[in-house]
């Protein structure tokens, strides 16, 4: 099987068919920039994994099972502001759009690109569009006869498809940022509580919503039903709908997604901040279990382990992580230190299948913001920057990604994505990396007390062999390749009786309309 084991100093796992089990391929993002995404083939001189022998400074123990969760991709949201920026940039310098879509979206094995295939996509305006509307805003239209999907500019259909055409796999995760204005006791979409009357108007609006982007040549995979629902800002798009609200809302509309062709579209729930992990998200299963695929998180409040309170309660439903934002002024290395502990490992080790960050694209200036909107006081930082001359520039949110995003991607077209395993660290520098898996940090800047960013010389041990690689201070992400293990028991034994030997293939199957981790199956 092929192993893709990220290392942050990163490590990541897939499989496929192999000779040896031997490092490739390094992908890097160092403390100091002097590797940002940077990769290294070592062939013809890989790391063999060999006998174990004594461990390093750190010794990193990979458990094959059981598997602990698949994952489903990393990226962003693309806000109308988002589409917009990259929308001129593809008339202002085509060249430029197209090297930011592949180098953000690729999926290919070998391609110089992040391969993010995760996009949370907001349903009418929120703080990061040119105006505020809704995709139905004629008051009291309980039969939705005005609704219409092109209230939402083009250009954010324009790019979707762009990115669709680049990367096969993209997942599209739309959600309001409020009901239309006419359905809450503000009657306008800046702030308000939902009313409850509206319940089944507003599921039917989410469903002509999934119907909207179909109409578009956009599959969706997941919708929400209120971004933040425990938010309220008289000054962007935001509204409060209680959990009982949500569950209301959510057991109509996966009625309706059933009977109108998407049982397979996801319902997540509350997309909102940790702290309240216990609370809201609890209830909102306890009211609608089965309406509800699973919840997501954000990182506004609370603390990623806070994930566990819900997975623990709800151990079989799904747990996504799909918004944190930068801001422009933080320390770059501070930055990347955080993310990786708080979402890109943390999150993730707590049960997240993904991780997201906030808008993919914006300006200097974390513009254009809606006119008026008190979000983001100090400038939100996007994933990308884009500049009016056309130039452009990824931010720290970029690498952090891309790095724990190469170690899911499939090896082979149409192969499965990866799969968090299970891992335990030790050795007497243990302290200095944190690790899924997928990743492993190597944040050991200050080992004595003062500044000074130390490699880790570090074993690796797997399937009872061991190889060595030394850490730099940052994120690595190593693919290695492992050969398969035979499932026929009879095998050897076949081989020194001269008969002729079984062959194997690698069967795929597809559970609740996701592609799993392939099987080795032996025929005779």
């Amino acid at each position: 099987m092929i192993l893709r084991f990220p290392v942050l100093a990163g490590l990541a796992l897939s499989v496929g068919p192999a000779f040896s089990q031997q490092i490739y391929d390094i992908w890097a993002t160092t403390w100091d920039r002097a590797q940002l995404f940077t990769y290294t083939n070592l062939s013809p001189n890989p790391i063999n994994f060999v006998s174990p022998g004594a461990i390093g400074q750190a010794d990193i123990t990979i458990e094959e099972t059981p598997l602990a969760q698949s994952m489903v991709g990393y990226g962003a949201s693309l806000t109308d502001s988002s589409a917009l920026i990259l929308s001129n940039l593809k008339s202002q310098n085509s060249n430029n759009y197209w090297s930011i879509l592949n180098t953000l979206f690729d999926p290919t094995d070998g391609a110089d690109a992040a391969g993010f295939s995760y996009l949370r996509v907001p349903l009418g305006a929120s703080d990061f569009s040119a105006k505020v509307y809704s995709l139905d805003d004629v008051s009291g239209d309980t039969s939705l006869t005005s609704f219409n999907i092109n209230n939402a500019p083009s250009y954010l259909f324009s790019v979707i498809n762009d990115i669709q055409g680049i990367n096969p796999y993209l997942k599209v995760h739309i959600i309001p940022w409020s009901p239309p204005g006419w359905m809450k006791d503000s009657g306008t979409m800046n702030g308000g509580n939902f009313l409850s009357q509206y319940s089944t108007v507003y599921a039917n609006y989410l469903l002509k919503s999934l119907q909207g982007f179909q109409s578009h040549g956009i599959s969706v995979y997941a919708i929400g039903i209120q971004n933040e629902p425990e938010n309220s800002n008289p000054t962007y798009p935001t509204c409060k709908i209680s959990a009982s609200q949500e569950a209301q809302i959510g057991s109509t509309l996966r009625s309706l997604m059933n009977s109108n062709g998407f049982s397979g579209v996801r319902i997540i729930g509350y997309d909102h901040n940790w702290d309240d992990a216990a609370g809201y998200p609890v209830q909102l299963m306890d009211d609608a279990s089965s309406a509800f695929s699973g919840v997501a998180f954000h990182c506004y409040a609370g603390n990623f382990t806070q994930q566990d309170s819900f997975h623990n309660a709800f151990p079989s439903k799904e747990v996504y992580f799909t918004e944190c934002t930068g801001e422009y002024g933080s320390d770059w290395w501070s930055d990347i230190k955080w993310y990786m502990e708080n979402i890109f490992i943390g999150s993730v080790t707590h049960s997240s299948k993904n991780g997201l960050m906030w808008n993919l694209a914006l300006d200097g200036n974390g513009n254009p913001k809606l006119p008026g909107t008190s979000s983001c006081g100090t400038p939100c930082r996007p994933v990308v920057q884009v500049n009016s001359d056309g130039s452009f520039m990824y931010h720290q949110e970029f690498y952090s990604m891309a790095q724990a995003g190469k170690a899911i991607l499939p090896r082979d077209v149409n192969g499965p994505f990866g799969q968090r395993l299970h891992l335990t660290i030790g050795g007497a520098r243990a302290q200095g990396l944190i690790a899924t898996a997928l990743v492993v940090l190597n944040w050991d800047d200050r080992p004595g007390g003062t500044w000074n960013p130390t490699p880790i010389q570090t074993t690796i041990e797997f399937r009872d062999m061991q190889a060595t690689y030394t850490f730099p201070v940052g994120v690595t992400t190593l693919w290695w390749y492992a050969p398969s293990t035979s499932l026929n028991a009879s095998e050897e034994q076949g081989q020194a009786e001269g008969k002729q030997q079984p062959f194997t293939a690698w069967v795929h199957a597809d559970v609740n309309s996701e592609r799993q981790q392939p099987v080795e199956v032996v025929f005779q």
